[in-house]
């Protein structure tokens, strides 16, 4: 029972800091298996209440809209970063992750008088834009400081807009969906057929001239 709850922490961690999709194409199947089973079994908000699960909706869709390729929402990026700050993030992580909606109110208050979920689609994609430019800003004045604090420390400290930026992505890199239509990776691997064994020794022929591969569309 502890290995596979090892395991599930595991997997866990790799969701949160987004290093799952830096590992190599055969540990990443059975990490992107388990990730799904996870989400799957979260059947119910456990940290977010119904407004703050429906601005993470909006917010994410906005990130990754649907287009020709399923977009935040079909996924289940709600209740993948639902599970994060449930059963990996500490009390301060979730602290500010909860505190940067509330942030995301404010700002739609003073600016249009609704809170974000209420506003127009221009008015939200003005608000994120806002949220971005700040994020790049903040990025350009970590990489020039000098500082020695690692990339990981960074990470782990920066605001709300990075964490859910982060968690769209990865969520959505981890479904199905996205692991097969935008990272072409092979959710069920078709057969192995390992090289046949030689039964003689004669010398092979020349090889044909090789073919120019075709363009890729």
């Amino acid at each position: 029972m502890s290995d596979i709850r090892m395991q599930r922490r595991d997997v866990l961690r790799l969701l949160a800091t987004g290093t799952v999709l830096q590992l190599a194409p055969t540990k990443l199947f059975a990490v992107l298996r388990e990730a799904r089973s996870l989400v799957q079994q979260h059947t119910s908000p456990h940290t977010l209440n119904p407004h703050q699960y429906d601005t993470v909706k909006v917010m994410a869709e906005i990130i990754i809209p649907k287009t020709d390729t399923p977009g935040a929402t079909d996924v289940g990026t709600p209740d993948f970063i639902d599970l994060v700050l449930s059963e990996w993030y500490d009390e301060p992580e979730r602290k500010r992750f909860l505190d940067g909606l509330r942030d995301v109110d404010d700002r739609a208050e003073k600016l249009f008088s609704n809170d974000f979920v209420g506003c127009a689609p221009a008015q939200q994609a003005e608000i994120l834009r806002a949220l971005g430019d700040k994020m790049t800003d903040d990025s350009k004045a970590f990489s020039s400081s000098g500082r020695s604090q690692s990339l990981r420390a960074y990470s782990h400290n920066s605001s709300f807009y990075p964490m859910l930026r982060r968690l769209t992505l990865t969520a959505y890199y981890t479904s199905e969906a996205g692991a097969t239509d935008e990272l072409h990776f092979e959710m069920i691997p078709g057969e192995y057929r390992g090289c046949p064994e030689p039964t003689h020794t004669e010398p092979a022929p020349a090889k044909p001239a090789i073919e120019e591969a075709p363009e890729h569309q």
